[in-house]
Parts: structure tokens; C-alpha cells; sequence
């Protein structure tokens, strides 16, 4: 199973998203993947993702961009689990205390309020050290105009990593990496 955890002001509407959703039900695993809309509060949405994950049948695998990178490291820390993990959100409780206020889902249209209590529940999530790095594989695109690249790689030293040069915070070049992704999650190979 794939867990998708979309990023700050993003949604399951997500190009990203689309793509994985898509390429699993091509495949016929459409009830091996789950993404849906996180709360706003980082806690609910911990709660919102451990509920399906002590759901699944087998360990799931998450794989987050952004702040749903961040969400899959400090669950993947505590249940063991494998992650990718797409120009992730390093320390979101500095890199998101910019956002406090009133803010707009890119996708949906939704407003809603990012507050300081919820800077706080970010900085309960952090992860400082990685306790079994090789679990993870970090994707990263050097151009990510929102979040330094290097903090990625220095974070996620001893992980699977693939550093692409250019691109934006959105990863560009998702699409070339889709299968790989779904062989790293443990589905077989098309052939």
C-alpha cells in the first residue's frame, strides 16, 4: 500500500497525486493507494494517517512532497516504515512560521487559518536524527525556489538520495520516477 501525503496548501487534486493515483489504477491497485485531504492542524493529520496506516494489511509505504514529506519522515520513524520522499520540509515549524494567517488551498479554493498552536505541533513532529536512514530515498530538485535542497541532503545523509538538477518545488520530473517509486514501495515490476 501507498500512503500519499500532499504538502502545505496542497490537496489529494495535486499533479503529483493525479499521477500516482492514476498509474495505480492502471495497474489495479487502486485499493492500495490512499490520499485524501489533511487537516490543517499537524496533529489531526498525524491521527488522520496513523489510523490508516494500523488499517493496512501490510506495512504501507508513505511517500510525501513537502510538508507531507515532513508528516512521512516522523511516521516512517515511528512505525518503521519505508519513505520517499519529495523536496521535503525539513524543519516546518521555522519554514511555515512565514504562512501564520489566513491562507488559500491551491487546489481546492478553501481558505482557512495557520496558527501558531500549529507551529507548535510542528515542532512536536520534528525529527532530529534519522534512527534507520536506508529506509528512506530522498528526491530532490536543486531549483526548489521554496526550500534548500542541501538541508535535504545533509538531513537524509546515508538514504537512497536522487539530486536533480533545476526543476522547482513542485519536482518537475515526477513523472520519470513513478514506477521507480512503486518498485521502492514493493510492487513488482510491469512487464
Amino acid at each position: 500500500m501507498i500512503i500519499y501525503l500532499h504538502g502545505f496548501r496542497s490537496s489529494p487534486a495535486s499533479e503529483k497525486a493525479l499521477l500516482l493515483a492514476r498509474k495505480m489504477a492502471e495497474r489495479g491497485l487502486v485499493d492500495q493507494f490512499w490520499c485524501e485531504q489533511l487537516p490543517v492542524s499537524p496533529q489531526q493529520a498525524i491521527k488522520q494517517i496513523e489510523g490508516v496506516i494500523a488499517g493496512a494489511s501490510t506495512p504501507p509505504c508513505l511517500v510525501g512532497s513537502s510538508l507531507g514529506g515532513f508528516y512521512a519522515t516522523y511516521l516512517a520513524e515511528k512505525h518503521d516504515l519505508r519513505a520517499a520522499l519529495i523536496n521535503p520540509a525539513i524543519v516546518a515549524h521555522l519554514s511555515l512560521a512565514a504562512y501564520i494567517g489566513r491562507q488559500t488551498n491551491l487546489y481546492t479554493g478553501e481558505t482557512f487559518e495557520f496558527t501558531r498552536p500549529h507551529i507548535a505541533e510542528l515542532a512536536a513532529l520534528e525529527v532530529s536524527q534519522l534512527l534507520k536512514p536506508e529506509r528512506f530515498w530522498l528526491l530532490v530538485e536543486t531549483g526548489d525556489e521554496v526550500l534548500d535542497y542541501r538541508q535535504a541532503v545533509a538531513k537524509y545523509a546515508g538514504s537512497r538520495q536522487t539530486i536533480l538538477p533545476g526543476g522547482d518545488h513542485s519536482f518537475r520530473r515526477f513523472p520519470e520516477f513513478i514506477d521507480a517509486i512503486l518498485e521502492f514501495a514493493g510492487f513488482q515490476p510491469e512487464t
